[in-house]
C-alpha cells in the first residue's frame, strides 16, 4: 500500500478508517467477478471475513453460514468445552450447498412454528413425516392463526422438490420456471435433506465455501490465556477445531507467550492467531512465540468500552498498517478486529495488509446470531447484543466461580452489556450483509487494479481526509 504523499511529512497523529480514502488507478480488471478474494494465512477461508468471538454473534447457525459462503466464525471461549465439541460436530455435517432445513412434525402448533421459523434467514419451515417432507409454512401462513392451531391444518402441500443431485443453476432456473422462492431437497429416498432458495442458489454459484480436506465446512474456536490452556486447545483440536484463536484483551502480555508455546507446542496442525496487540513489537513477539496470525485492535469494537475507560487502544488503521508490515516482515498475517462499519473499512483493512477482517456487532442484528428475536414497542425486531468484557460476559466466564471472586470482578468490568441491534427488514440474513461487503469490497479491488487480496495490497493507493472529506462522501439519505 502506498500514501498519495509521505505521511510522515507534517503527520503527527494515527488514522482510523474514516480519515483515510483509496485513490482509483489504472486498470485492466474488466469485471468484479475477476475478483478472487481467497486467503492466504492458512485458514482456508474463500472471503476475508472472520466472524469475532462474541457470545452474542458467533453459534452454529452463524458458523454454518458464514463457511458455506467461503468466511469462518469462531466460537467464544466462555461455553463450555462440550457443547463446543457439539458445535463442530454440527457444522461439520451441514451440507455445502443446501440450507439446514427447519422441521416440525404436523401435529405440532402453530406456537412451536413461530418460534422456530425465524432460527433460519430462508423464513420456511418444513413439515415431515420423520424424515419425509410433507408440507410447507411460511411466516405469511403463521398470521391470525390460533397459537394452538397443528400445523398440519394450515400447512402448503403443493410445494417444490429438488433431487439433491441437482446444480445450483439449475435449481435456479427450476424455481424460476415454476414461480417459487425456494425448494424442499430429497435424497433418492425422499428424506428431506435441505432447503434451497433461489438466492442461496444464485449465492452458490458466486462464492465458494470454506471447507476442510474431507469437504467439511470449517469452524474456528477461541481460548483464553487462563487456566489449562494446553488441555482446552487439545480437547478442541480433538473436536475438529480448524483454527485456534488465543484471545485476551491486552495479548502484549507474559502470560499470552506462554499460551502460545503451550498450544504451539501441541504441534495442532492448525494456524495459531493470537491477540489482540496494536504494535509492530507486540507482533513481533507473539510471532516470536509461535503465533501465525496476529489480531489487531484494541477499543475500535462497537460494543467496546476501553478507550472511554483507560484512555488506551490506537486508531486501528494504523495499528493494522504497522502490524500487518511488521508481520509480513516475519511471513506471517495479521486479522483486523473491530472498527468496520461500512464495506470500505472493510477494503481498507486489506489494503493496510489485513489477510481477514474480523466482525462483531454488525452481524449482531441477523437472523443467524444466537439471539432471541424480540418486538419493540413499535413492532421493529431486534436482537439484544453485548461485550465480551461486559457484565453479562463476566458473568457467563465466571459462573463456575466463588460468589466473592465473582464480585471482585464485577467492578472492574467494561464494555456494554445490552444494546438493541435491529433486524433490518432489507437485509435480514447475513448473506445480505455479506452479499452488500463482497459487492463493495470487489469493486474496490477494481478500482486499485488488483484481483488477488496481496496484489490489492501492493497496488492500493491511499490519501488522508478531513472530516469533511469523509461527509462528502457520504449520500444525504443513507442507510449506512
Amino acid at each position: 500500500m502506498h500514501f498519495l504523499s509521505n505521511p510522515l511529512a507534517g503527520q503527527t497523529h494515527d488514522l482510523t478508517y474514516d480519515d483515510v480514502f483509496m485513490v482509483p488507478n489504472y486498470t485492466q480488471v474488466a469485471s468484479r467477478m475477476d475478483v478472487d478474494l481467497s486467503t492466504d494465512d492458512g485458514t482456508g477461508t474463500t472471503l476475508p471475513i472472520v466472524v469475532a468471538n462474541m457470545t452474542a454473534i458467533a453459534g452454529r447457525r452463524m458458523a454454518e453460514t458464514v463457511a458455506r459462503r467461503g468466511g469462518l466464525v469462531v466460537i467464544p471461549q466462555d461455553i463450555p468445552l462440550e457443547i463446543i465439541a457439539d458445535v463442530i460436530a454440527w457444522v461439520k455435517t451441514r451440507h455445502t450447498v443446501f440450507e439446514t432445513p427447519a422441521t416440525l412434525e404436523g401435529t405440532e402448533t402453530a406456537a412451536s412454528a413461530l418460534d422456530l421459523i425465524t432460527k433460519r434467514a430462508h423464513g420456511v419451515l418444513v413439515v415431515v413425516d420423520k424424515t419425509k417432507p410433507v408440507g410447507v409454512i411460511t411466516q405469511s401462513d403463521l398470521e391470525r392463526v390460533d397459537r394452538f392451531t397443528q400445523l398440519r391444518q394450515i400447512m402448503h402441500t403443493d410445494f417444490t422438490t429438488l433431487p439433491d443431485s441437482v446444480e445450483p443453476r439449475q435449481a435456479f432456473e427450476a424455481l424460476e420456471e415454476s414461480r417459487r422462492d425456494f425448494a424442499a431437497i430429497t435424497n433418492s429416498n425422499g428424506d428431506l435433506v435441505g432447503i434451497l432458495t433461489k438466492a442461496g442458489a444464485l449465492r452458490a454459484t458466486l462464492y465458494r465455501p470454506a471447507v476442510d480436506s474431507n469437504n467439511h465446512l470449517r469452524v474456528a474456536t477461541a481460548i483464553g490465556i487462563n487456566g489449562d490452556v494446553a488441555g482446552k486447545a487439545k480437547a478442541l483440536l480433538a473436536a475438529g477445531s480448524d483454527c485456534l484463536v488465543i484471545d485476551t484483551a491486552h495479548g502484549h502480555q507474559a502470560k499470552m507467550i506462554e499460551a502460545i508455546k503451550a498450544v504451539k507446542a501441541l504441534n495442532p496442525g492448525v494456524p495459531i492467531v493470537a491477540g489482540n496487540i496494536v504494535t509492530a513489537q507486540g507482533t513481533k513477539e507473539l510471532i516470536e512465540a509461535g503465533a501465525d496470525i496476529i489480531k489487531v485492535g484494541v477499543g475500535p469494537g462497537a460494543m467496546c468500552t476501553t478507550r472511554m475507560q483507560t484512555g488506551v487502544g490506537r486508531p486501528q488503521f494504523s495499528a493494522v498498517l504497522e502490524c500487518a508490515a511488521q508481520a509480513r516482515s516475519m511471513g506471517k498475517h495479521v486479522w483486523a478486529d473491530g472498527g468496520v462499519r461500512h464495506p470500505r473499512d472493510v477494503a481498507l483493512a486489506l489494503a493496510a495488509g489485513a489477510s481477514q477482517v474480523m466482525i462483531g456487532s454488525w452481524f449482531a442484528g441477523t437472523l443467524e446470531s444466537p439471539g432471541d428475536l424480540i418486538r419493540d414497542t413499535s413492532g421493529k425486531l431486534y436482537k439484544e447484543s453485548f461485550g465480551m468484557a461486559s457484565a453479562r460476559a463476566v458473568n457467563a466466564r465466571t459462573s463456575q466461580e466463588s460468589a466473592f471472586d465473582r464480585a471482585r470482578k464485577r467492578i472492574f468490568e467494561e464494555g456494554i452489556s445490552s444494546s438493541r441491534m435491529y433486524i433490518d427488514p432489507a437485509r435480514p440474513g447475513v448473506e445480505d450483509l455479506i452479499d452488500q461487503i463482497i459487492a463493495g469490497v470487489r469493486s474496490s479491488f477494481t478500482y486499485a487494479g488488483a484481483t488477488t487480496i496481496n496484489e490489492f495490497h501492493d497496488k492500493c493507493v491511499v490519501g488522508i481526509q478531513s472530516a469533511s472529506g469523509y461527509a462528502e462522501g457520504r449520500p444525504l439519505h443513507t442507510s449506512w
